[in-house]
């Protein structure tokens, strides 16, 4: 086999410059075991000033314009990984059009543009699309689901798919408060400035967009999915949950209903067991967990985020690419109802002040919107006016609780709205 791929690179930030030390430093004579010359000819870079933490090869020129990249005739690979959405769609589409073949870290691009990209595929066949760097960037999720998950049917993907989540509920486990955690987070770099992206789940949401697109087919569009962050989670939320021998993680889930017709896709907190994989999983870890019909159940774990792991997946598709090995990105394809409403048993805090008749008022309430009480978990009052208490159901519709919740608020013993999430079952 003898292949060449001329490179050009779209960012030089922390991932490219990962990506740029393994192709042409650590790499190289791998490519070369492989009789492919590959080399990176052009690193597109907004500040060509700017000192960069990775040696620049002679035979690589920095530039100050994507465009240059791409008007490149030479260069029939373009990686895409400035970040942001409106210039590296202009990066992308352009690229594929150009018949260039394209690798990126963009779930967020991939995720607001899905159809349009699948489309502009299909008008340039022989343009190959790599993107094992958008979900979980150091677990090979999606190599495994384009290719070892065809002769299975899946029932169930769900998973920890955000590092700085997961780094803050850990670490909130332990009693810290959630400003406390946010602060250390974006101490450590982790969380940028505005966190908004990572905490409120907008992050998982892009990802599990892509996850079900693939491991079911069904084009899932962001907007479609029920999504809430951990800002509401705070420290007395693991103090119960610890009651239930169970933690909490910020999970993305996309399940099939029991009769394989419609498609659930969710993201929120779970009161996770503890005897599940997913709740050892602590600290920037992510892993994510494949329930289907031949393999049961399996779960990859690894580091979501990073620069080399994150490097590593691009280069994983430079290699595919390379020997010829990359298939169509998205093999199945198929239409499948949307179902929000899913069920499940539900965690729901309620922060009140103390009154005569609390408890019958809840019960009341969640008979009048079919929701059935399961226990009621209180720890001792050390204040009548800020009583938090628990209230965990038998399995009801998403709708239900949130009726439940949304009368609960009204209520004039009630400090604020209740908070509820999910048990993972």
């Amino acid at each position: 086999m003898s292949s060449s791929l001329i490179v050009g690179l779209v960012g030089g930030g922390t991932v490219g410059g990962g990506v740029y030390d393994i192709v042409e430093h650590t790499h190289k004579d791998f490519f070369r075991s492989l009789g492919a010359h590959v080399q990176v000819k052009r690193i597109a870079v907004r500040n060509l000033t700017k000192q960069r933490d990775f040696s620049v090869a002679a035979h690589t020129e920095l530039v100050g314009d994507w465009r240059l990249v791409l008007d490149d005739p030479e260069i029939n690979t373009v990686i895409e990984v400035m970040g942001g959405i409106t210039e590296a769609k202009e990066v992308v589409f352009g690229a594929i059009a150009k018949g260039k073949h394209v690798i990126t870290a963009n779930k967020a691009l991939l995720a607001a543009y899905l159809p349009e990209i699948v489309d502009l595929l299909k008008k340039h066949p022989q343009v190959k699309l790599g993107y094992e760097a958008a979900v979980c960037g150091g677990i090979p999720i999606i190599h495994t689901l384009q290719n070892d998950y065809l002769g299975d049917q899946v029932s169930q993907i769900l998973g920890i798919m955000n590092g700085t989540t997961n780094f803050m509920l850990t670490k909130m486990e332990s009693g810290a408060d959630y400003g406390q955690v946010l602060a250390e987070a974006q101490a450590l770099g982790y969380a940028e400035a505005d966190p908004t992206a990572d905490v409120e789940g907008h992050d998982v949401q892009a990802k599990i967009a892509l996850l079900a697109k693939l491991a079911f087919g069904v084009h899932v569009p962001s907007d479609q999915i029920p999504t809430k962050g951990i800002s509401s989670v705070a420290s007395v939320d693991f103090e119960y949950a610890r009651l239930l021998n169970a933690t909490i993680k910020l999970l993305g889930m996309a399940q099939l209903s029991p009769d394989g017709k419609k498609l659930s896709v969710a993201v929120s907190p779970f009161i996770v067991p503890r005897e599940h994989p997913i709740a050892g999983t602590n600290g920037s870890t992510n892993i994510v967990n494949i329930s289907s019909r031949n393999l049961v159940s399996s779960s990859y774990i690894g580091p979501g985020a990073g620069r080399y792991p994150t490097a590593n997946s691009i280069v994983s598709d430079l290699v595919r690419l390379a020997r010829g090995l990359v298939g169509p990105p998205f093999p199945v394809d198929r239409a499948m109802p949307l179902e929000p409403d899913y069920t499940s048993r539900f965690y729901i805090r309620l922060r009140i002040r103390d009154q005569l008749g609390v408890i019958r008022v809840v019960g009341e309430i969640a008979e009048r919107h079919g929701v059935s009480i399961y226990a009621i978990l209180q720890n001792p009052i050390s204040d009548p006016n800020d009583i938090h208490f628990v209230v965990t159901t038998e399995p009801a519709r998403h709708s239900q609780v949130q009726a439940f919740a949304d009368d609960i608020e009204k209520q004039d013993f009630t400090k604020g709205p209740p908070l509820f999430f999910a048990f993972l079952l």
